[in-house]
């Protein structure tokens, strides 16, 4: 069992058990909601190429050729990506997919100059938000509150601090750029 983290995009048609799951998902947890249309307003909001280098990335986690991960950024601020996308196939939760995708999302996002992540995730989604509690994340709402009151729950992490820093720093290539997943086609 191998897996495999491609740098792409949501067009690359491996994107699309993402893009279909996260369509279901939305749906069946949150219905109509935040939009009459359901999640296809959310996730028809952005244009492909804000994913894409040097404002954004989209990453999807392969395992033996087959999508089971994945997630993305955009630009938010000059110095903030906003992390979007986030997903992981249903059978294979609870086993760090997630954190590898966050991982490697922020490590995408400090190489092309970002210092700081935002995201927010969903009151109906409580795992998320155990997920980036855990992850190093600080909740930008009183987490002692009834989520539903706030709709959608933001999230910060500077990632100039801690440990990703000097990782990041230690693996940065120092001629032209390394080999990565997008190669993995």
């Amino acid at each position: 069992m191998s897996d495999v983290i491609a740098q792409t995009s949501p067009l690359d048609p491996r994107a699309k058990p993402l893009i279909d799951d996260l369509l279901r998902e939305y749906d069946n947890r949150y219905g109509t909601f935040f939009d009459p249309a359901g999640a296809a307003t959310e996730m028809n909001r952005y244009p492909a190429d804000v994913f894409a280098p040097p404002n954004g990335n989209f990453l999807l986690i392969l395992r033996n050729g087959e999508t089971i991960a994945g997630g993305a950024f955009m630009r938010h601020e000059e110095d903030t990506a906003e992390v979007k996308r986030m997903w992981t196939r249903g059978d294979l939760r609870r086993q760090g997919l997630a954190a590898t995708v966050l991982g490697a999302l922020e490590a995408h996002a400090v190489q092309q100059g970002y210092s700081r992540f935002y995201l927010t995730t969903g009151f109906r989604q409580p795992e998320a938000v155990r997920l980036y509690l855990s992850l190093g994340y600080t909740a930008l709402f009183d987490t002692k509150a009834d989520p539903e009151t706030y709709r959608h729950l933001p999230f910060e992490k500077d990632l100039r601090s801690g440990s990703l820093a000097a990782a990041l720093a230690a693996a940065r290539p120092h001629h032209g750029s390394a080999k990565t997943g997008a190669d993995a086609r």
